[in-house]
């Protein structure tokens, strides 16, 4: 793994939080819902701030799509002139009666709540069920857990007129319930929800139940804005010395809900000094940095990186190196690195990164479909969305649920989202992290991901679906594929390291750029259903999603079974296609072993 100690040391006394502070300052005064004027103040805020430093700094002025809650009604006796509410949010993209009420029988259906920051995206079975004669057809669902686009997507499939998520605590979290990911096209509109969805705090989703179970009517009013609006997005570039045209994309959100200091100020913290520190050490950078505000994150479904997606695939495509997520770092009590999101061939650089940086042991996960994870269908690797949470220990003995920010704290996405949530010194701490691991891939010679580690997760989770299909579609030829793609490869990267230590830079260049074209197949291959620059919705997918059809063939009715076997095959194919498309790049004469 390549290091270069002085460099690292001098980038980490480099870290400053004066820049730091007069933002989480002044953004503790605004408000940054998407398409606002505190939003668009804040945009412009990080611009001024990135020239006064000398940053070169481009201002993007997109139309994002968005959906803002306004307010939402419960009314428990609908048929009655009696005023009795109950206090509830809608997400964005719940259908907006427009004052218009929704009234129907309750129907409780027990769930659980998320585990962990893992479990966050999953349907529950209870939502998912598909039973003969469906008890929620006709009438207003009320169950536990967030109102995630999958389980809002299963109920109104089984014919849910209006849907209540009882949150776990006394807070109500904002949220969004759409699956489409960033701006719609004609083909996504149809998954835009279609009913009216409302969140409830415990206590009054307790209440709620108690009414199920006596047959009780309600009525429910939801208020939304929906539309086109023009946002602000701001991206700095500090180039490289000896390959600028390559570039590692460092971004994180700007809008948020209420002032938002956890979920994202910090971030945007963190994303302004990385921009100054990486500036002051641009001599002595290889390769390029692009530091990026996204608007849009919380209630257009990351739009702004979905438009930056669009609108500079080619770039992307080209020469993105790689991406960092910044979100939520820096939160008062977050000392753990437990749950750090990293793609599999990153691995072994965060968690060296981390544990030279700060001395933490680091434990990563999957990255979820979530966090401005845009660009897994163009195929750059990624690592970081949450760095930094409160110990699971810790959060356990305080009682604290499963959130998807803040540290691990019950503030994310509330009103509770103040001042006292950021922590300085943790926030230092974080930074430290960043620029450690940045320097390493901006200047080793050749990209430092462990590519082999990612065949070998696809190769765990091809054998499974091999195993899961049996006799009804023959996966065994893709096992085969794969062996002699990363036996290949292995032999690939100990050629392409010898020769790095050479002084050709041509020799360098060729490498990485086969690198970046692995990339482009392995990324996709390992993490979209969907063709490349395409978005895939935002639902929880397995490894090699295209193959998951090969866990429901058992279970399958017969008249349904040879549907699912005959797109098994196809899938199956355009997977071997992509694989001997990595092959292709490996063994080719130019740059081959």
């Amino acid at each position: 793994m390549f290091k270069d100690p002085a460099l690292e040391s001098d980038a980490r006394r480099a870290v400053s939080l004066d820049e730091a502070e007069k933002l989480l300052a002044r953004f503790a005064t605004l408000t940054r819902e998407s398409g606002t004027p505190d939003e668009h103040t804040a945009g412009e805020y990080i611009a001024g701030r990135l020239r006064a430093l000398g940053v070169p700094v481009t201002v993007h002025r997109p139309d994002l799509f968005l959906s803002i809650p306004e307010r939402s009604e419960v009314r428990l006796k609908p048929d009655t002139t009696e005023e009795a509410f109950i206090t509830s949010r809608p997400p964005s993209f719940a259908l907006s009666t427009n004052g218009e009420e929704m009234t129907g029988e309750l129907c409780y259906v027990p769930s659980k709540y998320a585990g962990g920051t893992g479990d966050l995206f999953d349907t529950p079975s209870v939502a998912s069920a598909e039973l003969t004669s469906d008890p929620v057809a006709g009438k207003i669902v009320l169950t536990e857990g967030y109102s995630m686009p999958g389980t809002v997507h299963a109920f109104e499939r089984r014919g849910a007129v209006a849907q209540i998520f009882i949150h776990p605590g006394a807070d109500i979290h904002e949220g969004i319930c759409t699956p489409i990911w960033g701006a719609p096209t004609p083909d996504a509109l149809p998954r835009k929800p279609r009913t009216p969805v409302v969140c409830v705090n415990a206590a009054d989703g307790a209440r709620l139940a108690a009414l199920a179970a006596n047959g009780a009517r309600i009525g429910i009013r939801t208020w939304l804005r929906e539309g086109w609006a023009p946002c602000l997005l701001p991206v700095a570039e500090i180039a490289g010395t000896d390959d600028p045209d390559e570039f590692v994309l460092v971004h994180g959100h700007y809008d948020s809900w209420y002032v938002g200091i956890g979920d994202n100020a910090v971030g945007d913290a963190a994303l302004l000094e990385l921009a100054r520190a990486l500036h002051g050490l641009r001599g002595r950078l290889k390769r390029s940095v692009r530091v990026a505000w996204w608007p849009g994150h919380s209630t257009g479904r990351y739009a702004g990186s979905t438009w930056y997606a669009d609108q500079f695939a080619d770039d992307l495509d080209e020469w993105c190196v790689a991406h960092l997520n910044i979100d939520s770092p820096g939160c008062v009590d977050a000392t753990a690195y437990e749950e750090v999101m990293w793609m599999a061939e990153a691995g072994a650089l965060c968690r060296d990164a981390i544990a030279d940086a700060v001395g933490e042991a680091a434990t990563g996960m999957r990255p979820l479909r979530a966090g401005d994870y845009s660009f897994n269908q163009i195929g750059p690797t990624a690592f970081y969305m949450l760095l930094s949470n409160i110990p699971i220990a810790e959060r356990r003995r305080r009682g604290y649920y499963a959130v998807d920010g803040n540290g691990g704290s019950p503030t994310w996405h509330t009103p509770n989202d103040l001042p006292p949530v950021a922590s300085l010194p943790i926030l230092r701490r974080d930074l430290e992290v960043y620029v450690t691991t940045l320097v390493r891939v901006l200047n080793a010679p050749l990209y430092p991901f462990d590519y082999l580690a990612a065949v070998d997760e696809i190769v765990a989770a091809v054998a499974e679906y091999r195993d899961r299909a049996g006799a009804d579609v023959d996966l065994t030829p893709l096992v085969d594929d794969l062996a002699r793609l990363r036996h290949a490869f292995a032999d690939w990267r100990a050629a392409a390291d010898r020769r790095a230590a050479s002084a050709d830079p041509l020799d360098r260049r060729r490498a990485n750029a086969t690198l970046r074209r692995l990339a482009r197949i392995l990324v996709p291959l390992n993490y979209a259903r969907g063709e490349r620059f395409d978005h895939d919705p935002a639902i929880k997918l397995p490894v090699v999603p295209r193959l998951e059809i090969a866990t429901r063939l058992a279970n399958a009715p017969p008249d349904r079974k040879p549907l699912l076997k005959t797109a098994l095959v196809r899938e199956r194919n355009k997977v071997r296609a992509m694989i001997r498309a990595a092959m292709r790049e490996i063994t080719a004469p130019a740059y081959s072993a």
